[in-house]
């Protein structure tokens, strides 16, 4: 089974390569090759899971050098659930891309680009979750920054533009200061190696210490976007087309919160900065949610909500007891999934209805129920609403830091209990204006009437709005012409959207595995000699 832990990286690399070398024309080709692929990384993803929680972390030294010097590739149970959700998730938004036929169509965009960005993007996140080091963790960031630009300037409309360099701006900065930490961190222990930094970490001076935790602290809570380093996230994400914002809201943040989660078990124990992170969760949970009830942009709101929802994780990292860790692990799988499942549906609403502006919409549920129903479902999930799986994470989260006892451990539980009211409140006003009231009864007049949109459209979901012109505003004189617009939305997308949503579902069916295989992992990361051993051995 060892010989399977390189291939989630591998395969989508492969894959990228021969996407390169088709070029352009042959879509049902890249097509194929992109599905295949990705279904077969699942496959992987999905036999490393079983093995890992069944015998224990996997390990494979590349070249078959021994720590320091070799690429260390270890799957443990932490590490096999992360890639499994995301390879699902991949997949599912592969598929909904391809059915909106973005960008090989697109003439701001003359080549195929966007199968090989995303195949190296998921090759990328696949790496940083096998990462046996900070070299190759540092690798993963990069390479996940490199396709994350070439997926948000897609088309290189100015919007995108300004958008990808603020982004890029951040993310290079957070890379100098990830690169310090790295040269700190091998100055002082001669390694770079988790299993082998465990070890000498502790006997490191407090200062020394301190100082290389909180240098990879600062860069794993840019990635993660969590406050007060989530400023750049709303800005960047809700100018991308909707397959590109799902899977970066979706997984990237995500990436972040597993990078704190693994340092702060396996190579700073002890819950010495739990203070930290309960302040840091407490304002993300209630800035973030406050943010969201501030908007009227759909992909702007689920931006904030974003940042908010970050701190349930960080309130399971800061508990510190398997309990809060368990629970942070169910929230993160549940949260990859819905988050995207939700930026999805918000895609089919930008493509039926040319835009995502709240005030300019109204009547879906009457006209789109499927649409509808495609919201309703990951929404009230977002918000906790029994028995769906982001009630049972929630719970669980509630639950450990009842447990804990502390004073601080009780703020962050009313904190969580707000937030969660505050994101039903988003979710519901976005269904009243949305879906359930009437369409606005007039609309600004400037602008050209938006044109019907059907399978084969060329332009990507922003385009309508885009071609309303500078002034951003929605283009058609009354508003049931765009509300009650007959454009088409391509099956594929819409099939797509059901099986994530379906995806999420399950989650509540198969609560008692979910949460027996994170506690479990909790149990393991805590203890960290599993995965010591598994490396360096007894």
């Amino acid at each position: 089974m060892n010989a399977l832990v390189p291939l989630p990286v591998v395969l989508p690399l492969t894959a990228c390569g021969l996407s390169m070398f088709i070029g352009p024309r042959l879509r049902l080709l890249h097509r194929l090759i992109g599905i295949g692929v990705l279904a077969a990384v699942l496959a992987v993803d999905i036999i490393l899971l079983v093995e890992a929680d069944r015998s224990g972390p996997l390990v494979v030294h590349l070249g078959d050098f021994a720590p320091p010097l070799g690429v260390t590739l270890v799957v443990d149970r932490l590490a096999a659930l992360m890639l499994t959700v995301s390879g699902a998730v991949t997949l599912i938004v592969l598929i909904y891309a391809l059915g909106q036929d973005m960008v090989d169509r697109e003439e701001r965009a003359p080549i195929a680009v966007f199968h090989p960005a995303y195949l190296v993007l998921v090759s990328g996140v696949s790496l940083t979750f096998l990462a046996g080091d900070l070299v190759n963790l540092y690798v993963g960031f990069e390479i996940m920054l490199m396709a994350s630009f070439v997926l948000l300037t897609v088309g290189g409309t100015e919007p995108r533009l300004r958008a990808g360099s603020t982004y890029v701006v951040v993310s290079l900065v957070s890379s100098l200061v990830f690169l310090a930490g790295i040269a700190v961190a091998y100055a002082a222990c001669g390694t770079l190696n988790f299993a082998q930094l465990a070890v000498r970490l502790s006997e490191l001076p407090p200062g020394v210490r301190g100082l290389i935790e909180a240098l990879l602290l600062t860069v794993f809570g840019v990635k993660a976007a969590v406050f007060p380093v989530a400023a750049w996230l709303p800005d960047s994400y809700p100018t991308a087309p909707a397959p590109v914002t799902a899977v970066f809201a979706g997984l990237l943040t995500k990436v972040g919160v597993y990078s704190i989660l693994r340092a702060e078990t396996l190579l700073f124990p002890g819950n010495r900065l739990s203070l930290l992170f309960m302040a840091v969760a407490f304002a993300s949970l209630l800035i973030g949610i406050l943010g969201a009830v501030a908007q009227t942009d759909l992909k702007r709101l689920l931006s904030f909500t974003l940042v908010s929802h970050i701190g349930f994780m960080l309130y399971g990292i800061a508990l510190g007891s398997r309990d809060g860790i368990g629970g942070a692990i169910v929230y993160t799988a549940h949260h990859i999934t819905v988050q995207t499942t939700l930026f999805l549906a918000a895609g089919l609403l930008e493509r039926r209805y040319g835009t995502t502006e709240l005030t300019r919409l109204g009547g879906a549920a009457r006209t789109a129920p499927l649409l509808a129903a495609l919201w309703f479902v990951p929404a009230m999930n977002l918000a906790g609403i029994p028995p769906l799986s982001g009630f049972i994470g929630k719970l669980g989260l509630m639950r450990a830091g009842a447990a804990d006892g502390g004073s601080d451990a009780y703020v962050l539980l009313g904190a969580c209990a707000v937030a969660s009211l505050l994101t039903l409140y988003v979710m519901v006003k976005v269904w009243n204006l949305a879906f359930w009231r009437a369409a606005p009864s007039q609309l600004p007049q400037e602008g050209t009437v938006l044109e019907d949109v059907d399978d084969s459209d060329d332009s990507d979901d922003s385009a309508a709005s885009e071609r309303a012109g500078s002034t951003g505003a929605v283009a058609v004189a009354p508003a049931a012409a765009c509300v009650r617009t007959t454009a088409r939305v391509p099956r594929v997308m819409v099939g797509a959207t059901i099986a994530a949503v379906l995806l999420s579902l399950s989650y509540t069916v198969l609560a008692a595995p979910l949460t027996g295989l994170a506690d479990r992992s909790a149990a393991e990361i805590l203890a960290r000699t599993p995965y010591i051993t598994a490396v360096l051995g007894p």
